[in-house]
């Protein structure tokens, strides 16, 4: 749009130069010929004294008339030499005197006529008169090179066009550079906004933009605003409803616990010690304490008790996550300044936080870690780490490896960067579904166990806030999957 808007420019000021141009051309023409109308009339005035300055008829046959130029023909002559000649024709079209490239047809009427004629590259301008003189009726002519007119035709390209287009093309350079300045301001705000974060809804100020553009940046604001506050909103809603459900799901999963607890203690007392209690008489004062229940009933209660306690479990977990992206989309962590984050200790961490899941998925959880420390949130890097493992421990089968990595590597131009990633060996991620994998709620077309789809887009969501991008890449020989992100280093 601005390009378009600058070449509109550059047309709209250009084109009246052009008309000034061609204006220009046509008054100089017009000068021209006036200049040239009183050449005319100049010579015009000169054709009686040249026909006067023929004064007798030859005294014997085929000799020339006698000739004796008037003063005003002779000064003409000699003010105009090498561009300007005479001559003296009989009716009959032969050259008496005179010049014998200035010739003409033979005049009908004794009125003055003009034509052109070229001689030695030079375009001439030639009166002639049949007229009466001393040695009888004749025809005059003279011939100017310099008429204006004349000269006009030939020096058009170097007098008026080249001229014009020169100055037409310095002015068309120096409307560009003045134009491209001018909207400069106006195209350093649209590059600003460009590289604008989707998430960076700050005003714009308005003090620093060209006042021509003061009302669009307002209104930009205004919706920036609008925008800002309804994400805002949202933010706040989805961070309150996982707040308000940590408590009471909690709550509801350690009581799950216990009753599983207390259910599997049960079945293991049944088959020695949980015997029917006899019959009681309908007098005894046992008769209305109920039956125990048969130990195929309590095996089924403890099932039953083990789908509440993953679904609790479940929900609890989507509550987490749910709170920790909230916590990552929240604008207020832009005040948070980064800290040195020491990626060993914390893979190690990670390590001891997942060792039992992995065992009891009979999953080999390995470490690799080198010394290595970023620049960043410190418990947004536990929570990206942990969705990453807690996703591969979930995915890869049974008697899998699950691998936390973490040291330096050299990335060109960046220098040192920390590098912090989580290896398997399960099903992996088929290239085309990597980009979708990272949104929000999204799982694989038939993926197997239980998540929510918000691990990866968690840890996605991190990496951004960081200025990297999560990468999701094959695992080794092309088996299982290696999910990371590449961070600013923390050393010097």
């Amino acid at each position: 749009m601005t390009s378009a808007l600058r070449n509109r420019l550059l047309l709209f000021l250009v084109l009246p130069l052009c008309m000034l141009a061609l204006m220009g051309a046509w008054l100089d023409y017009r000068s021209a010929d006036e200049a040239a109308g009183r050449q005319d009339q100049r010579l015009v005035r000169l054709l009686p004294a040249l026909a006067d300055s023929v004064v007798a008829m030859p005294r014997r046959e085929g000799e020339p008339p006698l000739l004796l130029l008037a003063p005003p023909v002779e000064e003409f002559l000699r003010q105009n030499a090498g561009y300007a000649g005479y001559s003296v024709q009989d009716l009959s079209g032969r050259i008496l005197l005179g010049d014998h490239w200035v010739y003409s047809a033979v005049p009908l009427t004794h009125d003055p006529e003009f034509h052109s004629t070229e001689h030695d590259s030079v375009v001439y301008r030639v009166a002639v008169q049949r007229t009466r003189t001393g040695a009888g009726e004749l025809v005059v002519a003279l011939a100017d090179g310099s008429d204006p007119r004349q000269q006009w035709g030939q020096q058009v390209l170097l007098r008026v066009l080249l001229p014009n287009l020169v100055l037409i093309g310095a002015a068309g350079l120096a409307i560009h550079w003045a134009v491209r300045q001018a909207f400069k301001p106006l195209v350093d705000l649209a590059e600003a906004v460009e590289r604008r974060s989707p998430r960076d809804l700050s005003p714009i100020p308005e003090d620093t933009s060209p006042a021509e553009v003061r009302p669009l940046v307002h209104s930009l604001n205004r919706l920036f605003a609008l925008v800002n506050e309804q994400t805002e909103g949202q933010r706040r809603f989805v961070a309150d409803a996982a707040h308000q459900l940590r408590t009471p799901l909690a709550g509801l999963q350690a009581q799950v616990e216990a009753w599983a607890l207390s259910a599997r203690a049960a079945g293991r007392r049944a088959p020695g010690a949980e015997a029917l209690p006899p019959h009681r008489g309908p007098g005894s004062a046992e008769a209305d304490v109920p039956a125990r229940t048969a130990p195929g009933s309590i095996v089924l209660g403890v099932q039953e008790i083990e789908g509440l306690r993953r679904a609790a479990r479940r929900t609890s977990k989507l509550a987490h996550q749910l709170l920790a992206l909230s916590r990552a989309d929240a604008g207020s962590l832009e005040g948070q300044p980064m800290q040195q984050v020491d990626l060993k200790a914390l893979c190690e961490s990670i390590l001891e936080d997942f060792l039992d899941a992995a065992t009891a998925r009979g999953l080999d959880l390995g470490l690799e870690a080198a010394p290595a420390e970023a620049t960043g949130h410190g418990w947004l890097l536990r929570e990206l780490l942990s969705n990453l493992v807690d996703n591969a421990i979930k995915y890869t089968p049974e008697g899998g490896s699950v691998t936390l990595r973490c040291g330096m590597v050299f990335m060109g131009s960046s220098g040192p960067c920390a590098l912090l990633e989580v290896e398997d060996d399960g099903p992996g991620i088929a290239e085309s579904e990597r980009s979708r994998v990272l949104q929000r709620f999204y799982r694989l077309p038939g993926a197997a166990g239980e998540g929510s789809g918000l691990g990866l887009a968690i840890a996605d969501e991190i990496a951004r806030r960081h200025g990297r991008v999560l990468r999701l890449l094959a695992g080794s020989g092309g088996r299982g999957l290696r999910a990371g992100v590449v961070l600013p280093s923390g050393r010097s």
